[in-house]
């Protein structure tokens, strides 16, 4: 088994990601700020020399739209260099970063770009939106009298657990380059979600699709951000809505 590394291992993505990993018998060392064991911080690269020290694999998957995403990953480009055991940096991204010209896709392709020129041994995959998060922007959006999203713009759901699946299978010492894109089971427009999302809490609020202006929408638009030909998940946000009310109680 190996000495795995993940960045981001206490978020949505990261801690089943790490659980699987430590299930198939890996030693798994999650990295963040707080931690007891490896307290890493990706901002200045404090810390990270230790936690690389023996690793075979490190899984990227810490990112914030707030920024800082580059400095993180060229902080883990040199200490992966400086360890020398690392054989596979494995990164995970997001569709249609190459054509959506949203500020946090284009910093998401600078990162893919940067490890692709690294020179090491790197794993790419991209994914469409995870469940989680259309729950969040409809949550977010419920917060007003009447919901309004985004006129026309589909969306393609997948299932977090399905993802952290396919990083536990590529979190291995050899390397696989950019690898094909996974997508969830089914496209639909962002105000049907929403208004799938409302019924299941009983909620009758309004939705309502408003028109926007710009590049980005565009781009939405056109449906760039959406991988109809790897729709490979299979988990639905239906199921995915009934597991949160059942965890509720």
């Amino acid at each position: 088994m190996s000495t795995i590394v993940v960045t981001g291992g206490t978020g949505t993505l990261g801690t089943p990601l790490a659980a699987r990993l430590r299930e198939e018998g890996h030693e798994v060392r999650v990295l963040s700020r707080h931690s007891e064991h490896y307290p890493v911080d990706l901002r200045d690269g404090r810390g990270l020399d230790a936690a690389l020290a023996g690793a075979e694999v490190l899984v990227h998957c810490a990112s914030s739209p707030r920024g800082g995403d580059l400095e993180a990953a060229r902080h883990l480009i040199g200490a992966v260099r400086r360890a020398g055991t690392v054989r596979n940096l494995v990164y995970i991204s997001i569709v249609g970063v190459d054509v959506v010209p949203l500020g946090y896709y284009r910093t998401k392709l600078a990162v893919e770009r940067l490890l692709e020129g690294s020179g090491l041994g790197v794993t790419i995959l991209r994914t469409t939106q995870f469940h989680d998060l259309v729950a969040q922007v409809v949550a977010t959006s419920a917060k007003l009298p009447v919901v309004l999203l985004p006129r026309g713009v589909r969306v393609q759901p997948i299932a977090v657990g399905e993802v952290a699946d396919r990083l536990a299978e590529l979190a291995t010492p050899h390397p696989s380059g950019r690898v094909p894109d996974m997508g969830g089971p089914e496209v639909r427009a962002l105000t049907d979600w929403a208004r799938t999302c409302l019924a299941a809490t009983g909620s009758r609020r309004r939705v309502v699709g408003v028109p926007l202006a710009g590049r980005t929408y565009a781009a939405f638009l056109r449906g760039g951000h959406l991988a109809p030909a790897h729709a490979v998940g299979r988990g639905t946000f239906a199921q995915f809505l009934e597991g949160r009310t059942a965890a509720r109680g």
